[in-house]
């Protein structure tokens, strides 16, 4: 908690610290997960974050890379498996079950590497 300046106000014999957020935009998914596992898997550092003001900007940036990363593997999982326009033309719903396969193994990786480390 390096130099933190944070103000106090004195209720009766208490000090509570006077803790004011700034309004932020809502995060998406990945953003909010990346927030709940720092709760309660590092608070330490959680805290570190939400006293600083820095905490939405983390989980912000978090959620972008987990959206780019996720864009460019199910790209690259549809290629290495054969998903093609041609697929989808000829047999729809197995298109859709690749597609969804390649989604659910990208999400995995995004999780693993990304939200959860």
């Amino acid at each position: 908690m390096d130099n933190l300046k944070i103000p106090y106000v004195r209720n009766g014999d208490y000090c509570i610290p006077d803790l004011t957020l700034k309004q932020q935009a809502s995060l998406g998914k990945y953003g909010r997960m990346r927030k709940q596992f720092l709760k309660e898997h590092r608070p330490i550092f959680f805290n570190k974050l939400l006293l600083s003001e820095q905490l939405y900007d983390h989980c912000a940036e978090i959620e972008s890379a987990a959206e780019d990363m996720l864009d460019l593997l199910v790209t690259q999982l549809a290629e290495r498996n054969g998903v093609t326009e041609r697929l989808k033309v000829e047999d729809q719903m197995e298109w859709v079950r690749q597609m969804n396969l390649c989604r659910s193994q990208a999400a995995e990786v995004v999780l693993a590497e990304l939200i959860y480390s």
